[in-house]
C-alpha cells in the first residue's frame, strides 16, 4: 500500500511525508534523497553529470537505507551532504536521463511493493506507482518556497529563487517524470499553513479514502 506525496522543491513533502508515516505507522521513502544520493556518488567519482548511460550503470549500483531522519548510501550516512547547494544542482542534473530514471524507479518499485509506504517526490503518484491508494500533490507560493529553501540551507533567498525558477522549468519541461499532478491527485496549497496541519489533512484523506 502506497500514500504519494508529490510536488516541487519547497512545497514541505518531505516534512509532510515524514509526519504522515508517523501518525500512520508507515515507513517513509524519499525518492528525492535517492537522486540526491547519486548525485553525490557522481561527484565524488568525477563521474559526467551529462552521460545518462554511465550514471545509470551507477544508479543500479547503488545501496540505499532510510529511517525516519537519516539517509544512508552504501552504509554511510549522508543525510547532511546530499543537501549541500552543488548536490542540489548536480541531482536536478541527473535526474533528467532515461537510464538514471529506469534505475530508480526499478529500486523505488521494489521498496514499496513490500510494505506500507508514504512515499515523496515529483513522480510517485504518476510514474512509480500509479496504482496508490491515495496521491496528493503539494503546492506553495513561489516565495514561499525559495523562503523554506533559504532556511534550510542558509542561502540568500534571492539566489534560491533564481535556482529554483530554472529547476521548476527544467522539472517540467523533462521527457521522463515530468514534474506534474496525477489526475486524480489531490492538491493542497501549503502556503502560510502549519505542517502539522498539512499532516493532519493528508491523514484524514488516508483515512477517508481507505487508504490507511
Amino acid at each position: 500500500m502506497v500514500i504519494a506525496i508529490d510536488g516541487p522543491a519547497g512545497a514541505g513533502k518531505s516534512t509532510v511525508a515524514r509526519g504522515v508515516a508517523d501518525a500512520l505507522g508507515f515507513t517513509y521513502l524519499d525518492s528525492g534523497a535517492m537522486y540526491r544520493s547519486l548525485a553525490l556518488a557522481a561527484l565524488r567519482a568525477g563521474l559526467d553529470l551529462d552521460d545518462g548511460e554511465e550514471l545509470g550503470r551507477a544508479a543500479r549500483g547503488l545501496e540505499f537505507g532510510f529511517d525516519r531522519t537519516t539517509v544512508r548510501l552504501g552504509g554511510e550516512d549522508v543525510s547532511e551532504a546530499i543537501r549541500e547547494p552543488q548536490v542540489t544542482a548536480a541531482a536536478s542534473r541527473v535526474s533528467v536521463h532515461p537510464p538514471v530514471r529506469d534505475a530508480m524507479v526499478a529500486l523505488q518499485r521494489e521498496l514499496i511493493d513490500n510494505g506500507r509506504y508514504v512515499a515523496e517526490g515529483r513522480d510517485i503518484g504518476t510514474v512509480v506507482s500509479p496504482r496508490a491508494s491515495l496521491k496528493v500533490f503539494l503546492t506553495a507560493s513561489e516565495a514561499e518556497r525559495a523562503r523554506r529553501r533559504a532556511a534550510e540551507s542558509g542561502e540568500a533567498v534571492e539566489a534560491v529563487l533564481a535556482a529554483q525558477r530554472e529547476r521548476d522549468d527544467r522539472d517540467r519541461r523533462r521527457e521522463h517524470g515530468a514534474l506534474r499532478p496525477a489526475p486524480e491527485a489531490v492538491e493542497l496549497d501549503t502556503t502560510g499553513l502549519a505542517i502539522d496541519d498539512v499532516v493532519a489533512r493528508v491523514v484524514e484523506l488516508a483515512r477517508d479514502q481507505g487508504a490507511a
